[in-house]
């Protein structure tokens, strides 16, 4: 019987991250999740508590400090695959955009420090790991990346813009580990972080509709299997046409 592979999540409580956990759950997979919340009790995993590490990835000494203890939790010193979803977007007065004009500066370096540094610290610290499985690394951007977005302030587009482009580097220096790095860039996806308005922008859309969290859980999973042994560099859009 095969050894049962490990997926590490950040930002598992809601949203496309518990998309993913039940996703990878449901196909046998043992879900390491790291959150700046204790586990929720009524979440739907196996192993749940045991398997949940309680870190503020916006802490650089915390998160390194949290790979020491995802370290001592991997039987076997393998770790299959490595999600970064966790994401933070500061929001205004009554949920208002931040610009490039109100952002405070102490903002930016929270939000970069979950988005974007907090990735490098966890992919860097479990290399060992990830290469002693040939496993992958998937990176959750956003549709906020690569263009203004109506919502979405501009410390948060940036640092996905930012997440992509490391995509790219991690993707060049990991492969000779045989480690493959990917991202996937959601568009509006129904969750419970939607802003208001986001029911006139689907109006817009090719499919006319909004994206359901495990439409990009599944995109998710299809990088961190064989099916896509051949696929690293790359940034999958899972928006429903909204860039055509």
């Amino acid at each position: 019987m095969p050894e049962r592979r490990t997926l590490l999540l950040t930002g598992a409580s809601r949203g496309i991250g518990h998309a993913t956990v039940k996703r990878f759950s449901s196909a046998g997979w043992r879900v390491i999740t790291c959150s700046r919340h204790p586990f929720p009790e009524d979440c739907p995993w196996e192993a749940g508590p045991e398997d949940h590490i309680q870190v503020d990835l916006g802490s650089p000494d915390g998160t390194i400090a949290a790979v020491e203890e995802i370290k001592s939790r991997l039987m076997g010193g393998r770790l299959e695959a490595l999600v970064n979803n966790a994401g933070i977007s500061p929001k205004g007065q009554g949920g208002a955009r931040l610009s490039t004009l109100d952002t405070d500066l102490r903002d930016w370096g929270k939000v970069f420090h979950v988005n974007f540094f907090a990735p490098v610290v966890l992919a860097r610290g479990l290399r060992q790991e990830l290469a002693a499985a040939k496993g992958a690394i998937v990176n959750v951007t956003s549709i906020a990346g690569s263009r203004v977005h109506p919502f979405a302030g501009a410390a948060y587009s940036t640092s996905k813009a930012a997440l992509a482009a490391l995509t790219r580097e991690m993707a060049h220096d990991f492969g000779p580990l045989g480690v493959r790095v990917n991202a996937i860039a959601p568009g509006e996806i129904e969750t419970d972080i939607l802003s208001p308005g986001t029911e006139k922008l689907v109006e817009s859309l090719p499919l006319r509709r909004l994206g359901q969290p495990e439409e990009v859980a599944r995109t998710v999973y299809f990088l961190c299997t064989d099916a896509s042994a051949y696929v690293t560099g790359t940034e999958i859009e899972v928006n429903g046409g909204q860039h055509v």
